[in-house]
């Protein structure tokens, strides 16, 4: 996987800072031996851009090289260098000369020499050559532009080169030696090696080992004692720190032994190449060109030039200016400066910013270290949040990267680390919880013997012999407590399901018990269609023809309404249609201008309002309470003018007995006589029957009469009363009084 996890980015502690202001052709200052990997991309000079002319000398120009050791440690060293087709030179010899990074060559490798070009014959000439500067470095000069470069030009690059140029990701080591990639392009480093290039690779060592195949066939007769040759001068060449610090010298003469006792047979090369090539592996022999005279335009130039020198020749912040002048005297460029004052003016400032610098790198390996600190103990496998801090000294009291930072930064890391640590426990129990829930849940629903009745103990029980609990250690091991809310939940959503079923059921049961009702509502309409079923129809009546039906007998037993019920309320639906049917059948009997009499029959009339088609949805029954009422209304009618006539003939007949009053009729008389009398008056004339006006003379002959028998009955019994009350006067008693109490209420 991708990742920059572990590499550092170009601002990493203890690494060359990508400083814009860091001019091209000087190396990188001193890095710290941390276990993170050096940030590629920092190459001594930009690509492509042309190095100082006082730091690459031109063609030709030479001077002696100050020996010295081997780099330091933490430096990383410039790749050697070759002078000659398939033989090895040496690093640079001068600890105080800048040390460029290695070119991002993924198939370079610092400890193994890189070819130099061969040009061939039947190649077009170039205008770049290569050279060696006065600290042995490599570099390119172009005699057309008087350009150069420490980067090899593409048109000296072999194919191969010119493939893995292309490529983005790009091969270096750390200090520890380990190999990383970096990608230019994206910025991002991994440990293990892109498919892309990994790709490239394989291909490019399938053409060379064909390519080398085929060389040595062709050169075997006369190269045929070199390869034994060179590995036997190649220890010398590569050796250890401690063979390179026995001197310079000596490696020159092997070198030389080995060259003069090999002849090989070069291929026929340019004569520009040639000569430069020559020039170069002079190694800067001081003979070679005249010593060119540098210039500066202004004394600001001069003086950064001489600040530039300073930071080549690695001068410490701490170095007196008698140490400074031993490590630049030999440079050319140190004359540049006429005046002492200046040369110790620019020292000065060199050493302030030198110190600086020297802070902020001790400042960001302190900070790399701690956080190297920090990481290693958030990782380790001993250290848990529970862990003392007296533990940690006896664990790790001897690693370098525990004695790498002091005891009080050392316990702050402890307490982050720890405060760290015990949160990333707690969320690890928090996702091993959610785990173990949502495990549990899923093994509890595939356990068909768990029911909403089921008990906590009884559950416990069917887990364990559950094959998806009992071989899993986490569930195993899940808290007790937890595992109960799940069991409670699931027992929760089984009784909720429940439930739900039963409310399932229960509205199947009452879809059923409706559909009964409807089938049953469906026979009432059929037998009222049927005229068999009316407002005025009785149970009893209808009974036997409903339950012969088995829409009846589906309604027996269920709850609700029940059939007698549905038919009270299908009757009691017809007579509220009454009001609304009555006024339709007056409408058809105002239409056919029919009146119901007295004596009018019920057939008649519904024979009169069958006719009209508005009658074909009125029900039989209220035609007939129709038909009632109308009869009552004309049996009323009939009545009310009876008694009018009744009460007019009784006007007429005091009238008339008012004149046989005013002549003094006697219960004697006759009524001849009476009927003479009377002939010429108009309350005698307004009756119009003579039987009539017999009766009525008859009557109130009949009424004098009583009325003469009444009066002579009533003075006797007022003096039998009256002798009766003075008999009671003499002799009363309580006897008395009782017995006429009771009369009285009897009275």
């Amino acid at each position: 996987m991708a990742s920059n996890d572990g590499i550092p980015s170009p601002a990493v502690p203890g690494y060359p800072p990508a400083a814009p202001s860091m001019p091209p052709g000087y190396g990188p200052p001193m890095m710290g031996t941390g276990p993170f990997i050096p940030p590629p991309g920092m190459p001594p000079g930009p690509p492509g851009m042309m190095p100082p002319q006082f730091s690459i000398p031109p063609p030709g120009f030479g001077y002696p090289m100050a020996a010295g050791g081997p780099p330091e440690p933490g430096v990383i060293a410039a790749p050697p260098q070759i002078t000659a087709p398939a033989l090895p030179t040496l690093p640079p010899s001068d600890p105080s000369s800048p040390v460029p990074n290695p070119s991002p060559h993924p198939l370079t490798n610092p400890s193994t020499p890189t070819p130099a070009p061969s040009t061939s014959p039947t190649d077009k000439k170039s205008d770049w050559t290569e050279h060696k500067a006065p600290d042995g470095r490599t570099y390119y000069y172009n005699s057309t532009t008087k350009q150069s470069l420490w980067e090899k030009p593409d048109e000296l690059k072999t194919p191969s080169e010119l493939l893995l140029s292309q490529c983005p990701w790009k091969e270096y080591k750390s200090e520890n030696g380990k190999v990383y990639y970096h990608n230019v392009t994206s910025k991002e480093s991994r440990w293990t090696i892109p498919p892309e290039l990994e790709e490239l690779k394989n291909r490019i060592l399938a053409e060379e080992a064909a390519a080398a195949a085929a060389v040595a066939v062709a050169s075997a007769t006369n190269t045929g004692g070199i390869s034994q040759l060179i590995q036997h001068s190649s220890p010398n060449v590569v050796g250890t720190p401690e063979s390179t610090n026995s001197g310079k010298s000596a490696i020159e003469q092997a070198m030389a032994a080995t060259l003069a006792a090999i002849n090989i047979p070069t291929p026929p090369a340019k004569p520009d190449d040639d000569s430069n090539s020559a020039k170069g592996s002079a190694n800067g022999s001081r003979t070679s060109t005249p010593e060119p005279k540098v210039q500066f335009k202004d004394k600001k130039e001069a003086i950064e030039a001489f600040k530039e020198l300073l930071k080549e020749r690695d001068v410490p912040s701490n170095a007196t200016w008698e140490q400074a002048v031993k490590m630049i005297s030999s440079d050319p460029r140190y004359p540049s400066m006429k005046k002492l004052n200046e040369r110790k003016q620019a020292f000065n400032a060199y050493k302030t910013q030198k110190l600086k610098e020297e802070k902020e790198t001790e400042r960001l390996r302190l900070k790399k270290a701690k956080e190297d600190l920090e990481q290693f103990l958030l990782n380790h496998e001993r250290m848990t949040s529970t862990t003392k801090y007296y533990k940690c000294e006896e664990i790790y009291a001897n690693l370098e990267i525990w004695k790498a930072v002091g005891d009080s930064d050392r316990r702050d890391i402890y307490e982050d680390v720890i405060f760290n640590l015990a949160k990333r426990e707690k969320e690890e129990m928090k996702l091993l919880k959610k785990r173990n829930t949502k495990r549990l849940a899923q093994v509890l629903d595939t356990m068909t013997d768990v029911t909403y009745r089921t008990t906590w103990q009884e559950a416990q029980s069917l887990l364990l012999q559950h094959s998806g609990f009992a071989e899993d250690a986490d569930l195993l091991e899940m808290d007790k407590e937890d595992a109960l809310l799940v069991f409670e939940n699931h027992i929760r959503q089984l009784e909720k399901d429940e439930e739900e079923e039963k409310e399932r059921e229960k509205k199947r049961r009452k879809r059923q018990e409706r559909k009964n009702r409807d089938g049953f509502i469906s026979l009432l309409d059929e037998l009222h269609e049927q005229g068999k079923l009316t407002s005025m129809s009785l149970w009893v009546e209808l009974y036997p023809m409903l339950s012969a039906d088995l829409r009846f007998s589906a309604m027996l037993g269920q709850p609700g309404s029940t059939p007698l019920d549905l038919f009270k309320f299908y009757v009691e639906d017809l007579k509220s249609r009454f009001h609304d049917e009555k006024k339709i059948i007056r409408e058809i009997l105002k239409d056919k201008n029919f009146e119901v009499q007295v004596n009018t029959t019920f057939e008649a009339f519904a024979t009169v309002v069958c006719e009209d088609r508005k009658s074909a949805t009125l029900d039989a029954g209220n035609v007939k309470l129709t038909y009632n009422l109308l009869l009552e209304k004309a049996e009323a009618r009939e009545k009310e003018r009876v008694k009018e006539e009744t009460r007019k003939f009784k006007k007429l007949e005091g009238a008339f007995k008012g004149l046989l009053k005013n002549i003094e009729v006697d219960y004697q008389m006759d009524w001849e006589e009476v009927r003479a009398k009377l002939e010429e008056e108009a309350d005698f004339k307004a009756i119009t029957l003579e039987s009539e006006k017999v009766r009525i003379f008859k009557e109130y002959q009949h009424d004098l009469e009583e009325s003469c028998g009444h009066h002579h009955i009533r003075s006797k019994k007022k003096k039998g009363k009256k002798g009766k009350r003075k008999s009671r006067s003499r002799s009363h008693s309580p006897e008395s009084d009782v017995s006429d109490k009771g009369k009285k209420k009897k009275a």
